[in-house]
């Protein structure tokens, strides 16, 4: 369906997804954003916005930083800059029975309904057809493990 329920497994967070075709990354909602070094490795320290149980701070290496154009209306037309840099992590993600690892940029979606945002390169991975008419169709999210559900 054009919703689905998302489970990102090494949070232990179930979180309702818009699947997007029209957008082509993954967007989550997160806060508190902050960059640092661990092992002269990048990495990203972050809270998920709409997530109240997790009252620390989720950690992952730094996949790379995506330029996101951003939308029209967000945009001073006398500032150049029309792109906003994202930080973008690798997360396993199960909807339905499927559990796939996806690239995810962070960046603050408190001002929309569905904190996961799921586009077509993550679609894709997940070999799904999205039908508009319905919501919620793959169910509750059940994976067991990456190994189980690799592709």
């Amino acid at each position: 369906g054009i919703h689905e329920d998302a489970s990102l497994i090494e949070i232990d967070v179930e979180i309702a997804a818009k699947l997007d075709t029209g957008a082509k990354t993954a967007s989550l909602s997160a806060r508190d954003i902050k960059h640092f070094k661990r092992n002269g490795e990048s990495w990203v320290r972050f809270y998920i916005a709409s997530d109240s149980k997790h009252i620390h701070p989720i950690e992952r290496p730094l996949a790379r930083v995506s330029k996101i154009k951003r939308r029209a209306d967000d945009v001073d037309p006398n500032e150049e800059n029309k792109y906003s840099s994202r930080p973008v992590i690798n997360l396993d993600i199960c909807m339905g029975e499927a559990l796939r690892n996806i690239e995810v940029n962070l960046t603050d979606r408190s001002a929309f309904q569905y904190p996961l945002l799921i586009g077509s390169e993550a679609l894709k991975r997940f070999d799904a057809l999205v039908d508009p008419s319905l919501k919620y169709a793959a169910g509750k999210p059940v994976c067991a493990s990456v190994a189980q559900n690799a592709e």
